[in-house]
């Protein structure tokens, strides 16, 4: 017998999925920022895996992770 019901960390690969796959229809110059987002994504779900029971919650908390680092690095070079 097998697992009826997807793991979470499953749910977030199939969200990255399937942005990944809109990433493609958006405007040639936003596909990287749709690309980005989804490698963002994919960083953390191992950690979003194990807080988040919902895989919609764990895609968006990992992204917005990701984000948030991206601002601080930028901001600290600026600083520099």
């Amino acid at each position: 017998m097998g697992r009826t019901f997807q793991s979470v960390r499953q749910g977030i690969n199939d969200i990255a999925g399937r942005w990944a796959r809109s990433a493609r229809w958006l405007k040639k110059p936003d596909q990287r920022y749709g690309e980005l987002l989804v490698r963002y994504t994919k960083t953390n779900a191992s950690e979003a895996f194990a807080a988040c029971e919902d895989p919609l919650e764990g895609a968006i908390f990992s992204a917005l992770v990701e984000i948030i680092k991206e601002q601080e690095r930028i901001k600290e070079m600026m600083e520099e």
